[in-house]
């Protein structure tokens, strides 16, 4: 099990560790992957519509948002796929799509998304040059392919330029054109470009993943500029990979993300009309992860890749199977782990087995790369539920991600989070550093903070999409305007400007900006959690009704032609069923979270660059008393508030609820594990105040249900051990699973690796003295696999004061595989509790399961 990177050692080489350790490597299919999907369980935007949710105020039944339910087979009636369209469509023998992709600047956000980009741009992103010794021009091997560089300058720069794009940043575009004018001027006769030391880093063979979002900042550049060099370079490039051996295709990260490389083939491809691009795309399927007959990998951000692989590549093979694997891997990938509101689901690196509370996280990468196959997937399909997704994402979490200034960020975002510091947390995360405190993470979160910039200014440019029967579609909501040719013939340029205050607001109005009169559909999509709206164009209401989630609007456009469009909000409530049966309040596409008081603390960084934890100031530990009415909260607040934020946000949510007192944090600040619900609870009802999730950095999103007659919950285990792996779970030996052998994986567990041979100790404070004459313990061995066996010998002490004293009179101290290990002894009175281990010589230990009764 490897600990954070050793001192020199790349990130990429640490990762790989990690995915080996987590027996994640290529080739390898993942025990979940045909996993029974959890009859009736809401996932966040695809499972529970069967009518199992609780009602909500309105009345409303709450399933999931915008959800057919699992397994769908994703169609939608809508924009028709043709090869029409003013901008660039699918050549034969691709399949036609129904969007095209506006060029960049084409749309210009406006209101709350024009301030978080212009935050974007003066914050982290933006400036992160100024912090990164990875984003050194005269130092990166990406301009000079004599020295090193991997991920990092890739990363950034693909969001750096479209944030340019859509902002036109004079700055931000400067420094975009100086990259892409250095990178392209590394490439080698043979096509290659960039760090030498990659062409022969994995294997003896090249790493093609850092290319991979650099192909995506070069297309932007193209569309933005038409700068001529583009499709000459990529062509050198895509050439170069073709004449790779299949085997190369399957090496390290590159192996689980070659939809990436697959988009930018078809993107070329329609362009040029070279058709050897094709057979490149049938070798990269080929010789890649295998996402069409089970999931390869449970890295989150893989995952957030790679899903959709077998969907693009079905443009190709025009096999249904591929459309409906992706299809089936969402479904699998929620169903499992995303059990909790937010969009996301619990990867903070890889999805793990029992750890998908609420407490678990998604990695900010995560966030962004799904977000991204979400657009991609709107645009390949017109199946409307998986835009449902990504404005769940970018409203919930994504806001979250970041400090209010966008200066800071942390590598995992959760839906149920109260405490942000800046420790290693071995009851929740996986990785061997700090995951929560806001910083600029250079060094420690690395990939994040390079990678997160490209969400909103990719969100912007798919607010608006381009049909290919010649009209737009209004994809995504938000404050923008839009330029773009549309109706018949060679086209007429019109512009429409959006007005709304969405998601914060149910009204959005488009008026109609051209020289003179022109005929065009109008799209509109009608988002899977409005169960009713309005649409009038004029001020004439409309009877048109929607099919597969768009209303189109087929009419000639007068200059000043006014469209409204009105989506009710009513408030509802998700349940949860595989999560202990919590629920989750929502209206509209945002979910609301507790208000937590929060303090910030700076922790280190500069005075302009402070990094940050945030600590509670208020209670968090609330059940939310089921079937009592929510009451909508519109405040007023400044022209300009930043409305991801206490102040700023411009509505709340009042609601009763009850204390849990047995409801603690664990001995590390981690949030409790959720157990059932309804919970007990004699507190007084209070009232509440929940806020928009992505205004709450620390945030309580799944909530328990409370009532008099409830079920009781108990005061869990504080538990502290001599040492524990930084990838496993101090609270694994209390969280009631049964192993299925000494060996089982498929649950948490702890163990003292990387310590052998030594003598070490876990401790239970049971939270008040009870009399105790058992202990029974089932030993973690992983003989063939690991490092980990069954102690040489061990034995129970009780704390008498302050001295630890062995127990009297014990029986037998079993170390026996695959059952558990019964020790009686002589009863005692007592508050703490520990279990000695003297590990075998060379070998570590751990436990899958310790009781004391």
């Amino acid at each position: 099990m490897p600990d954070s990177p050793a001192e020199g050692m790349p990130r990429r080489d640490f990762l790989s560790l990690t995915l080996a350790a987590a027996g994640l490597a290529a080739g390898m299919t993942a025990s979940p992957a045909n996993a029974a999907e959890p009859a009736g369980a809401p996932g966040a935007a695809g499972v529970g519509t069967s009518g199992s949710g609780v009602v909500g105020a309105s009345g409303s039944t709450g399933g999931a948002s915008g959800s057919p339910g699992v397994g769908t087979s994703g169609s939608a009636v809508g924009p028709p796929a043709t090869r029409g369209g003013h901008y660039v469509p699918n050549k034969a023998p691709l399949q036609p799509v129904p969007f095209q992709k506006l060029p960049p600047g084409a749309i210009e956000p406006r209101g709350w998304l024009a301030q978080q980009l212009d935050l974007q741009v003066r914050g982290l992103c933006g400036r992160y040059d100024e912090i990164s010794d990875f984003l050194v021009y005269e130092t990166n091997g990406w301009v000079d392919a004599a020295k090193d560089a991997w991920e990092e300058l890739p990363y950034w720069l693909r969001g750096l330029g479209d944030l340019g794009y859509v902002t036109g940043d004079p700055a931000v575009l400067a420094k975009t054109e100086r990259w892409i004018h250095g990178i392209i001027d590394t490439q080698a006769p043979d096509g290659w470009f960039g760090p030498e030391r990659l062409r022969t880093s994995l294997e003896g063979g090249p790493d093609f993943w850092p290319g991979m979002p650099l192909l995506a900042a070069f297309r932007s550049w193209y569309e933005y500029s038409g700068d001529e060099r583009v499709i000459p370079f990529m062509t050198r490039y895509l050439q170069f990979q073709n004449t790779q051996p299949a085997e190369v295709f399957n090496r390290s990260w590159g192996a689980f993300r070659w939809g990436d490389n697959i988009d930018s083939a078809y993107w070329l491809y329609n362009r040029t009309g070279d058709s050897w691009l094709l057979d490149l795309v049938h070798k990269m399927h080929a010789g890649s992860a295998d996402y069409t007959d089970g999931i390869p990998t449970w890295h989150n951000v893989n995952l957030a890749q790679g899903f959709r692989e077998p969907l693009q590549y079905g443009l190709l093979a025009r096999d249904g199977k591929y459309r409906a694997a992706t299809y089936r891997n969402y479904d699998t990938i929620m169903g499992l782990y995303g059990q909790f509101p937010g969009g996301g689901f619990a990867g903070d690196e890889n999805s793990r087995p029992g750890f998908g509370d609420p407490r678990q996280g998604f990695e900010t990468c995560g966030i962004v790369e799904l977000m991204h196959t979400f657009e991609m997937l709107t645009r390949f399909t017109g199946d409307t539920d998986w835009t449902d997704r990504c404005e769940e994402l970018a409203f919930n979490l994504l806001p979250a991600s970041y400090d209010p200034s966008q200066q800071v960020m942390h590598y995992i975002t959760c839906a149920n989070s109260v405490q942000l510091d800046d420790t290693v947390k071995h009851g929740q995360f996986q990785n061997g550093f700090a995951m929560q405190a806001y910083k600029y993470g250079v060094h420690q979160y690395r990939c994040c903070p390079h990678n997160y910039g490209m969400g909103w200014p990719y969100y912007v440019q798919e607010l608006w999409l381009a049909t290919t029967d010649n009209g737009l579609a209004a994809s995504m909501y938000s404050a923008s305007k839009v330029t773009a040719r549309v109706g018949p013939g060679a086209g007429t340029e019109v512009s429409v400007v959006q007005e709304t205050e969405y998601p914060f607001d149910e009204t959005i109005t488009f008026t109609v900006q051209a020289r003179h009169s022109t005929r065009f559909p109008f799209y509109l999509r009608i988002p899977g959690w409005a169960s009713e709206y309005s649409v009038s164009v004029n001020s004439a209401r409309l009877s048109t009704k929607a099919q597969g989630g768009w209303v189109k609007l087929d009419r000639t456009w007068h200059p000043g032609d006014r469209v409204k469009l009105v989506l009710p909000m009513r408030v509802r409530t998700r349940l949860w069923t595989e999560n202990q049966k919590t629920i989750s309040v929502d209206r509209g596409p945002l979910t609301y979270s507790l208000a937590i008081g929060e303090r910030y603390e700076v922790i280190g960084g500069t005075q302009q660059w402070p990094e940050l934890a945030v600590y509670p100031t208020t209670p968090w530990n609330y059940g939310l008393v089921a079937g009592t009415p929510y009451e909508v909260v519109r405040r007023t607040v400044p022209a300009g508030a930043n409305p991801f934020t206490h102040q700023g946000t411009p509505l709340q949510l009042k609601a009763k609820a009850r204390r849990i007192p047995e409801w603690e944090t664990d001995s590390e600040h981690v949030v409790g594990l959720m157990q059932p619900s309804p919970a007990r609870s004699n507190q007084p009802v209070e009232d509440v105040t929940l806020i928009p999730m992505g205004a709450a950095r620390l945030r309580i999103s799944s909530f328990p249900t409370v009532d008099a007659h409830g079920i009781q919950w108990r005061r869990r285990t504080r538990i502290t051990a001599s040492h524990v792996n930084d990838g496993d779970s101090l609270e694994a030996a209390d969280d009631g699973r049964d192993p299925g052998s000494s060996a089982d994986q498929s649950i948490p567990r702890f163990t003292w690796w990387d310590r052998r041979g030594t003598t070490e100790w876990i401790e239970y404070d049971l939270r008040e003295s009870r009399e105790i004459s058992r202990a029974s313990v089932y030993w973690f061995d992983d003989t063939g696999a690991g490092q980990c066996r069954v102690p040489a010998t061990w034995r129970v002490l009780w704390l008498d004061g302050e001295t630890w004293r062995p127990v009297d009179q014990p029986t037998q101290y079993g170390v026996l595989t695959d059952t558990f290990n019964n020790v009686e002894f002589t009863p005692v009175y007592a508050q703490r509790f520990r279990v000695e281990a003297v590990l075998r010589p060379t070998f570590s230990g751990g436990i899958l399961s310790l009781t004391f009764s």
